[in-house]
């Protein structure tokens, strides 16, 4: 297998320096951290380049703070020199790794994401059922924890069967072990995002090669497997579950990991999904009623705006119509909070 040295050097040129702070300021260009940052620029990625070269940089403490989406998460957020570091570490690896991953794996990388992911498994169950003419079985799989229960060690072996460069691996563990010492990567960081890649192509591989399962999908750690057998499934859920155990020290959460039929509907990426149509979940339509309680008129119709682009993807037509009407209706004073309340209570999803 191909190995790469000397990625450090390139990762330290002052054009990737360069290009990554581009990439870590893009869509937050008007944030004061950032202007800051900006009013210096020259002299601040050059200062951070002189360190990594030097191998003096210190990554420093991350900042915390809760989301609810309606999932409550703790999300820690980096300085923002530690995240044009992210993306410079990123830039150098990802070409490396890319090759590597799988055609099904949908999560944080480019020309892929959450719809194509719902497209190929339209496609999928289109294949598996035969045009809907033969029952279609789905093992809808999450990983535990799988964020905080990341090993350092086991990411670091993985990496290392194509990255033969010592100094990477010790920046790389700088960055791990600024969230925690041992296991666990911080939610919201560029490398975070492109490590859970790379960790689970392990089960990628593992899935596609040995268990030679056709129909896999994978979504950072949500995945499916179709199939027309249930006890197919079921014996890919057994191997799966042994393999993240023994092999990557995680385990399939046991309650959001079943085998379902399709014509019941099968929760994945925020809809459920059915033959012939697909709709909202329930968790979907409390977080956007909460919203729409809440939101002040720019704030809602900022996040109307991403909503209905996003539940156009479900058969949500009639729905979206009715959301908007409310609204509008909530600020030119003929709709109540109650009114829209009572509506949004009721919605079957």
């Amino acid at each position: 297998m191909k190995t790469y040295k000397n990625i450090y050097q390139e990762l330290c040129t002052k054009e990737n320096i360069a290009l990554a702070f581009k990439k870590a300021q893009k869509t937050k260009s008007t944030k004061p951290y950032i202007i800051e940052f900006r009013n210096n620029l020259k002299l601040n990625l050059e200062i951070l380049r002189m360190e990594l070269l030097s191998e003096t940089y210190l990554p420093r403490a991350l900042s915390t703070f809760v989301i609810r989406d309606p999932k409550t998460r703790k999300i820690r957020k980096s300085h923002f020199r530690d995240r044009v570091v992210h993306h410079a570490i990123c830039n150098v690896l990802e070409p490396i790794f890319e090759k590597r991953f799988i055609y099904d794996s949908f999560a944080n990388r480019k020309r892929k994401g959450a719809l194509e992911a719902l497209k190929r498994f339209d496609e999928f169950k289109l294949r598996v059922s035969r045009n809907n003419t033969r029952n279609c079985y789905v093992l809808k799989a999450d990983i535990k924890h799988y964020f905080d229960t990341v090993s350092h060690d086991a990411l670091i072996a993985i990496l290392q069967k194509k990255v033969n460069d010592p100094k990477l691996i010790f920046l790389i563990n700088k960055v791990l072990k600024n969230h925690s010492e041992n296991v666990g990567m911080p939610l919201g960081n560029m490398t975070s995002q492109f490590f859970a890649n790379v960790y689970l192509n392990e089960l990628d591989q593992f899935v596609k090669h040995e268990l030679k399962a056709k129909y896999y999908i994978r979504y950072v750690d949500d995945f499916v497997i179709l199939h027309n057998n249930p006890d197919d499934l079921k014996y890919y859920k057994e191997k799966i579950d042994l393999f993240l155990k023994e092999r990557l020290q995680l385990e399939l959460h046991p309650n959001k990991s079943k085998i379902l039929l399709l014509r019941r509907g099968i929760p994945f990426l925020g809809f459920r999904n059915f033959f012939y149509h697909r709709l909202l979940r329930k968790a979907n339509i409390l977080n956007m009623r909460k919203n729409i309680l809440q939101g002040n008129y720019d704030s809602l119709c900022e996040y109307l705006e991403g909503w209905t682009a996003y539940a156009s993807h479900a058969n949500t037509f009639s729905l979206r119509k009715r959301i908007a009407k409310l609204v509008e209706g909530r600020f030119q004073g003929y709709t109540s909070l109650l009114q829209i309340d009572r509506y949004l209570k009721f919605i079957r999803c």
